[in-house]
């Protein structure tokens, strides 16, 4: 049904590859899906069931069978781009007790005594579970390297350390999904307005939003240089145009659902007598 809706499964036309720009990339546009709102919302209805049959399937294989595959969400974002949305109604359709989410924030006294990656690493994902990262190690090479919060030397270690540590992960069989939700400066203002339109979304709204909205232009340029460095056939990026959020849902729902389909994770065969067990439960 996705294929027929899509001219271009998401996969494919929001991959990062070879000569990609992101100030190529119109944060308004819909690509591969020629379809309008009212359309993509009631697919995304229709598709949530077809992720969480396969969210339970590969939480079954797991706990019952052998199977040790997971998946790795990883969303990064500017600030109020969506990616709560996306925790909220993409991963939401399925049964949370598959589910581990991560949030990482500042780094405590404890994570900064160690590299970078000791508390991401702690936080992958169980087989059989996926995983979301709202944010993630990419922070230590974005605001790291708009802040000067590390030295020039220390951030370039950083990008390889990185293709290191997710070559290990995906061959862990952990599929690696990662998702830039690319927002415009002026859709970001209308929505942190919103937020302080409304006494409901305060509590959201950060100040030092505005701060970072100044710097807009060095982290698209650190976001470029994470997707030449980092976007690998292990682990590649998706960079999802965020401005129409229906759009945004339904192709991260996609991608999800083309990571379980590659896995394709089956119901394990039951380890006892079927007609027995009916048979003994009819006398009981």
């Amino acid at each position: 049904m996705a294929k027929q809706l899509w001219q271009e499964h998401p996969s494919e036309i929001l991959r990062v590859g070879e000569g990609f720009r992101l100030a190529d990339v119109d944060p308004e546009s819909t690509p591969g899906f020629p379809h309008g709102k009212s359309h993509g919302e009631r697919e995304l209805e229709k598709r949530r069931e077809a992720l969480g049959d396969l969210q339970e399937r590969l939480f079954a294989a797991s706990r019952v069978g052998s199977d040790t595959d997971a998946v790795l969400l990883v969303l990064q974002a500017m600030d109020s781009a969506g990616k709560g949305g996306i925790v909220r109604h993409v991963v939401g359709g399925v049964d949370p007790q598959g589910v581990e989410l991560a949030a990482f924030k500042a780094p405590t006294a404890e994570e900064r005594a160690h590299d970078f990656l000791w508390r991401v690493e702690k936080r992958l994902p169980q087989r059989g579970f996926i995983g979301v990262f709202d944010r993630s190690h990419y922070e230590d090479v974005l605001i790291g390297r708009v802040r000067s919060l590390a030295p020039g030397t220390e951030i370039e270690r950083r990008y390889g350390a990185i293709r290191e540590f997710e070559q290990q992960v995906a061959a862990s069989d952990t599929r690696i999904v990662k998702v830039m939700l690319h927002i415009s400066p002026d859709e970001q203002k209308a929505r942190l307005m919103e937020r302080l339109d409304r006494p409901d979304k305060h509590w959201k709204y950060n100040p030092g939003d505005v701060d970072e909205r100044m710097l807009w232009g060095d982290y698209m340029d650190a976001y470029q240089t994470v997707f030449d460095r980092t976007s690998t056939a292990d682990a590649p990026w998706h960079v999802v145009p965020a401005n129409h959020k229906w759009y945004a849902r339904l192709a991260v729902q996609e991608l999800l659902i083309a990571a379980l389909e590659d896995i394709d994770p089956q119901w394990p065969a039951a380890d006892f007598d079927v007609p027995t067990e009916k048979r003994r439960l009819a006398e009981s």
